[in-house]
């Protein structure tokens, strides 16, 4: 059954390519010999994730998959240097966590309006005017621009609530948060008519109010894939209370306790962090209950655990102020909705450092550059230690050092790598 609803998408992104120096030499007329005036290439444009709280889905990256920012641009004469290239932002919903779909590793939770840079841009290249020295007036080579980040991610959202709906599909979930709230949740009695979670504003009182939301029904087996809880068991991770509805008229011939345990079981087998989340039992259809004592074995399972059972018929807004007051007032006192802490540790790139590197000595500098040690400089954050010390463990294992001590480099030599310039040291 086709649904509009996307909460889970895979994407690639890659950051633009810093731009390339650029040679030139000063000309004007009445000037016999101008010096190198070679500009440097712009930055490339960067990946940047922001929440748009106009996004409900994930629908967009169902049909985008691709996402390239723009390269900088090359450097040009007269010591201007390229523009750089546009940072694209991609919006996403809020609560969108993002993870490496290598590893699964979160990378950010996008709760917060704060803009996460995904993918930064790779560095311009230095123009020749950069390497020009008394003795080398004529520098007549400039650096290629390093290349941006690029990462395959996953996209998962988990909605920001506070209160999640739980229970077996047509039990009266939705007539509920129709009624509290003004969600307009498509409403029939037959089972998944919820297709895809609904979000709706609970008033209280004046200053007092909570995010609520519908999810799906959820059946025996969900947590394995079953029906469609599997899809949506991800969007109450967040809720700080769980409101389960129980429908206790038996009108599909279900036994009421065993509706409670069964659906606590798929919250247990799914996630036991879930599973302990408090629970207010709300016991729904009383307007149509044939056999009240259906009722009373389920306050007394129920109450027996510690959860408070309240006595509801949505349909007919019986009770229905009541259980929002209570959930108010538990709400009061738990802690704030979950944000997930990022995890992740960047992996260094496989680098194959069998190619040869070009290494020339000029005036006292020795320039290396190669196409291996170009991608390897555009995966390291040289503001990070840990970075810095994997780039020169890297070198030293490509045998890069002992190539230059067996040409003659000596101790504070400068080594020039693109547009860092480092000091040798053995």
């Amino acid at each position: 059954m086709a649904t509009s609803f996307i909460d889970k998408a895979r994407i690639t992104v890659k950051a633009g390519n810093g731009g390339n120096g650029v040679v030139s030499f000063h000309r004007e007329k009445y000037v016999a010999a101008g010096g190198p005036d070679g500009g440097d290439g712009g930055r490339g444009g960067s990946i940047i994730l922001q929440v748009d709280d106009h996004m409900s889905t994930l629908m967009d990256f169902r049909y985008k998959r691709k996402y390239t920012a723009p390269n900088g641009a090359d450097g040009q004469g007269g010591r201007r240097s390229g523009k750089d290239g546009a940072d694209l932002v991609i919006r996403v919903p809020r609560g969108t966590l993002v993870r490496d779909a290598e590893s699964g590793e979160i990378m950010q939770d996008m709760s917060t309006s704060e803009p996460f840079t995904l993918c930064r841009g790779g560095r311009g290249g230095w123009g020749n005017s950069h390497f020009a020295t008394p003795t080398r007036q004529v520098p007549r080579f400039a650096k290629a621009g390093l290349p941006g980040e690029s990462h395959d991610v996953v996209l998962e959202l988990k909605l920001l609530a506070d209160v999640g709906l739980v229970g077996f599909p047509n039990v009266g979930k939705s007539t509920l948060l129709s009624v509290v709230s003004k969600a307009q949740p498509k409403i029939a009695n037959y089972h998944f008519t919820t297709l895809f979670p609904n979000l709706g504003v609970v008033w209280v009182e004046d200053g007092v109010s909570f995010v609520m939301a519908d999810i799906p029904g959820i059946i025996e087996g969900a947590s394995e894939g079953a029906g469609l809880g599997h899809d949506f068991l991800r969007h109450v991770d967040r809720c700080r209370l769980l409101i389960h509805v129980v429908d206790v008229s038996g009108s599909e011939g279900r036994d009421p306790v065993e509706d409670f345990e069964a659906i606590n079981a798929e919250l247990r087998q799914y996630s036991p962090d879930l599973a302990s989340r408090p629970q207010i039992v709300a016991a729904n259809k009383v307007d149509i209950l044939d056999d009240p004592e259906k009722l009373e074995k389920l306050r007394t399972h129920v109450e027996a655990q510690g959860y408070t059972l309240l006595e509801i018929s949505a349909a007919a807004h019986q009770g229905t102020r009541q259980l929002v007051q209570k959930a108010a007032e538990m709400l009061s006192v738990l802690p704030p909705v979950t944000v997930y802490e990022a995890e992740y540790v960047p992996k260094p790139p496989v680098v194959d450092a069998s190619a040869p590197l070009d290494i020339q000595h000029e005036d006292g500098v020795w320039f290396v550059e190669g196409p291996w040690l170009q991608r390897l400089m555009g995966n390291v954050n040289f503001a990070d230690y840990e970075s810095r010390m994997w780039f020169d463990k890297t070198l030293r294992e490509s045998g890069l050092f002992q190539q230059l001590e067996s040409l003659g480099i000596q101790d504070g030599d400068t080594v020039s790598m693109y547009d860092f310039e480092f000091e040798y040291q053995r």
